[in-house]
Order: C-alpha cells, then structure tokens, then sequence
C-alpha cells in the first residue's frame, strides 16, 4: 500500500511539474511575441546618428543610411510619425525640419532618409555637405496621426515630390502586415519623369502586392512615350485613382516632406 501510494505521489508530482514547465514555456513564448525592442529615439532630446552610407540617386537626390547604436537596434517611429532633423544652412544658421524615414522597425540597425535636396533649401544644404562619418543630430517621434492596422478599408494617398516619404512609409507597413488587409491606391505628382523618387520600391511593392496597391504617375512635363496622367491632379483623377468616399476610407493629401497632410 504505502508503495502504491509512493507510485502515485511520485506520478502527481512529475504531472505537477510538466504543467508547471508547460505554463512557463507558454508565458515565455507570449511575452517574447508580444515585446518589442526599445527604440533609440529621444522625443525631448536631440540625438547623433553616424551616416554610414550615401547614395546620390540623381543630381539633387540621395538616399543616407545611418547606422543605430546596435545591429539589432530599432528607430522605435511609430507608423505615420516623422523624426525632427537639426543641421546648419549655408550661413551657419541653425534650421530643424521634419523627415519621413523610408525605413521601418523591421529594418534593424540602421534608418534611410531619401532627401531631396534644393538649391536654396536650407537644409538641403546640411545635407549637400554630410560625409561617410558625420553624425546627424534627430529627435522624435513627431506628429499628430499615428496609423493602427487595420484602421480603414482603404487608404487614398496624393502624393507630390518629396511628400511620398510619408505615404510610403505607411503603404510599406500596411502592405508588409500579413494581419492587415487595407487597400492602398496613390496618386503620384511631379514635374518630369526624373523627380520621381522611390519608384523602383513603389513599382517593387505595386509587383508584390497587386490589387491591394496601385499607382498612377502623374508627370507635368512628360516623355514622348508616357501612359500615365499629364498635368496636374485633377478631380477626374482623384474619382479615378483613389477609393469612393466612405466612413472607413481615408484620403491623404500631402505636397511636400514638411506638409504632411496627416489624415484626420
């Protein structure tokens, strides 16, 4: 009797510790799926980030990728958010401006800005002169609208010049969550067929993702063989390109890098 009753204490215990293992594996494995690494960013503060990389795309275009404090290291911008950049003009002025990484969390260790860069931009001038090496002082997150997934049924996105940063950004998320299932359909604006940044990456997603992301190009001074639209975005192109109003569509203008447009 007291053998059998041994067995039995000895089978209660080891059931005990395999649920007792089982519970803690499962706790480990949610608390694991749901943590998120801290971001670098300092929304009160003024932080360095070291270029390591630039890459002239056209005459007045570059992509610069600066590296994070570790290869695993995150930004921590939340989608739809921007980052403050601070540099000097050419008189040696201090100028803040906002910019939209091309990057999200999911592209550890380092960020990309892709800039446009004008002639009497004053930070465009900051920019001209960053080397391999030089640190460019950020602080964020900034900005009113922060995107959750699945917070529409589809996004209607117009975009001219330097504004796309921001829609990609957004479309990138969406269309990278396998959780979310909002449509994207973006209006594109620029001047000539040069101006237009990021369209191997929007092509790139358009090929990915097809019936879930559109773009239609919208060039004012087009090449001799063009199929997209010509001139300026106009009524007819917004009702053709970009989703029927509805309570769950949003649409979002943006002009430019500094206007935003956040949607409301």
């Amino acid at each position: 009797m007291d053998l059998e009753f041994l067995q039995s204490m000895d089978v209660q215990i080891l059931v005990g510790v395999g649920v007792a293992v089982l519970a803690i594996l499962v706790a480990a494995a949610y608390l694991f799926s749901s943590w998120k690494p801290k971001g670098c960013l300092d929304p009160e503060n003024f932080r360095g980030f070291k270029l390591v990389k630039r890459q002239q795309l056209s005459h007045n275009v570059a992509k610069f990728t600066f590296e994070l404090p570790t290869p695993t290291s995150v930004l921590g911008l939340p989608i739809g958010q921007h980052i403050s950049c601070r540099g000097k003009d050419s008189q040696g002025e201090e100028v803040i401006k906002p910019y939209t990484p091309t990057t999200l969390d999911s592209d550890v260790g380092h960020f990309e800005l892709v800039i446009k860069m004008y002639p009497q931009g004053r930070m465009s001038h900051h920019f001209r002169e960053l080397r391999v090496g030089d640190y460019l002082a950020v602080k964020g997150p900034k900005g009113r609208f922060r995107y959750q997934p699945g917070q529409v049924r589809a996004f209607g996105m117009i975009a001219g010049g330097s504004g796309i940063t921001p829609m990609f950004q957004v479309a990138r998320a969406i269309l990278e969550n396998p959780k979310d299932m909002t449509n994207v359909r973006l209006i594109y604006a620029n001047v000539t067929y040069e101006d237009i940044l990021l369209k191997e990456e929007l092509d790139s997603l358009v090929a990915k993702y097809p019936g879930r992301f559109k773009v239609y190009y919208v060039l004012n001074q087009p090449p001799e063989v063009w199929n997209g639209g010509v001139g300026f975005v106009s009524k007819e192109m917004i009702q053709t390109h970009c989703p029927a109003p509805a309570p769950d569509i949003k649409v979002w203008p943006s002009t430019d890098e500094q206007s935003h447009g956040w949607p409301s």
